[in-house]
């Protein structure tokens, strides 16, 4: 009877905290991630015997020999068992890790994870589910907390992160093992998880036993702290929100932050930690001293460039060599947009009927940087619309002479992003419209321009 009590309170407790916190996986697909421990099994049994649509996937990462292979039978089995799917898959993870110059410990996670979201998408997977548990969190609270880290480091493993949900954190990893025990269930148990070289099993083996020597209810006070440090992250990520839409403005595909802006904050540093550390930005003291160096100066991330360019900074996505390229618009072309938006009109010109040339004359007057009228016969095709390079030049209209590209930016007061951004058209390799700023004189319509090409931005 109490073996029931024990299995029927540990279920009941679960269900009632899914149906309260994630009352969304019901009806779904779920995949759960077991790597034939304890925690994954147990989660694995539960969510079982709620009668959830399940699916098992396991990971062999090659580190352990004979006994990953065997871990990876045991959770083979346990789908055979409980007649539920199971996927598996071999890793070489050391040669992995050895090619992307990070930890084991890292490959195996990025492998991992990776390889469940492959599932998910090639099997109409809704969710997946790890085994997380209390003490999990506190572990990584400590690691956080040992290499340095902001308030998210701290609150550390989140309930849901994307389609990942762990269900499983109301749990100690003693609780676990008394249902399991008191219910007779198998687990396999890595015993790398007893190695101190580690820093999580230091932690682990070495720190909490001393913490909980000195706080016997070090869970349960911790857990609070950790509500505590949530309400405050709430608080505090309403007040960058706020502070974020006063100080930017949106350009196109860039943010610009206003720097007078930034420098009346009480802590500009801390400010800029909060409003740009999920573009992965790394080097703070570099990005902070943006504030006031000299326009032209640059951070980057792994992904993103942030700039200095007068009184503002500049965050933009750093471009892929696939990203730019040069396009090719052919003859007859009446519109495109990719990469931008352009339209085409072909005018002819009749020379023996006035009203017609003074209409198509009347059609030529603009007064915008976004519409040119050329002469048809002076171009080739196809026309290339492309990026600008170090030693391009052509002839602004309204100019004698020629001027290099980057003069003319110069003069035009264009930023970086703002260079970066425009796009040339060109007949071969002469360039008939920087779009949006300039035509080229070569390419204008005289008395003699018997068919015209008009073109709007």
């Amino acid at each position: 009877m109490l073996n029931n009590y024990i299995y029927k309170l540990m279920k009941t407790e679960l269900k009632e905290h899914i149906n309260a916190k994630f009352s969304f996986l019901h009806g779904k697909n779920l995949l759960i991630a077991v790597s034939g421990g304890i925690d994954s099994v147990v989660l694995t049994h539960l969510f079982h015997r709620l009668k959830f649509t399940i699916s098992l996937a396991h990971c062999n990462f090659s580190l352990r020999g004979k006994e990953s292979d065997e871990d990876e039978i045991f959770v083979k089995d346990l789908g055979k068992k409980l007649q539920i799917p199971t996927y598996s898959i071999k890793f070489d993870t050391e040669a992995y890790s050895t090619e992307k110059g990070i930890s084991t410990q890292m490959a195996a996670r990025d492998l991992r994870y990776n390889w469940f979201q492959k599932i998910a998408k090639e099997n109409n997977i809704d969710y997946i589910i790890t085994g997380h548990q209390k003490d999990d969190v506190l572990e990584t609270f400590l690691i956080n907390l040992t290499r340095g880290t902001g308030l998210d480091g701290l609150i550390g493993i989140p309930e849901i992160q994307g389609n990942i949900v762990r269900p499983f954190m109301i749990f100690s990893r003693n609780e676990i093992l008394v249902h399991a025990t008191k219910k007779k269930i198998t687990w396999r148990e890595d015993r790398t998880n007893s190695a101190i070289r580690y820093v999580r099993n230091k932690i682990r083996h070495k720190i909490i036993p001393v913490l909980k020597e000195l706080n016997p209810n070090l869970l349960e006070t911790f857990y609070n702290t950790l509500e505590n440090l949530k309400g405050s992250q709430q608080i505090i990520k309403d007040q960058i929100q706020n502070i974020k839409e006063e100080i930017t403005l949106i350009n196109k595909k860039e943010l610009h932050f206003s720097i007078p802006e930034l420098k009346k904050l009480s802590n500009p540093k801390i400010y800029l930690f909060e409003i740009l550390k999920e573009y992965s930005f790394t080097e703070w003291n570099d990005v902070v001293d943006l504030l006031d160096c000299q326009s032209g100066k640059q951070v980057f991330s792994k992904t993103h460039r942030l700039l200095k360019d007068r009184e503002v900074l500049i965050l933009s996505k750093i471009l892929q060599q696939e990203e730019i390229e040069r396009y090719e618009i052919e003859e007859n072309t009446t519109e495109i947009h990719t990469p931008i938006t352009l339209k085409f009109k072909t005018i002819t010109i009749l020379f023996d009927n006035k009203n017609h040339q003074n209409k198509v004359l009347e059609e030529l007057i603009f007064d915008d940087k976004n519409t040119i009228s050329i002469d048809f016969d002076k171009i080739k095709f196809p026309l290339i619309l492309r990026k600008w390079q170090k030693g391009d030049y052509f002839f602004p209209i309204g100019l004698n002479g020629k001027k290099k590209i980057s003069k003319f930016f110069k003069d035009e007061k264009l930023s970086l992003t703002d260079k970066e951004n425009v796009w040339l058209l060109c007949s071969k390799n002469e360039i008939i419209w920087v779009v949006g700023k300039r035509m080229d004189d070569r390419f204008k319509v005289t008395k003699t321009t018997s068919k015209i090409l008009k073109i709007t931005h």
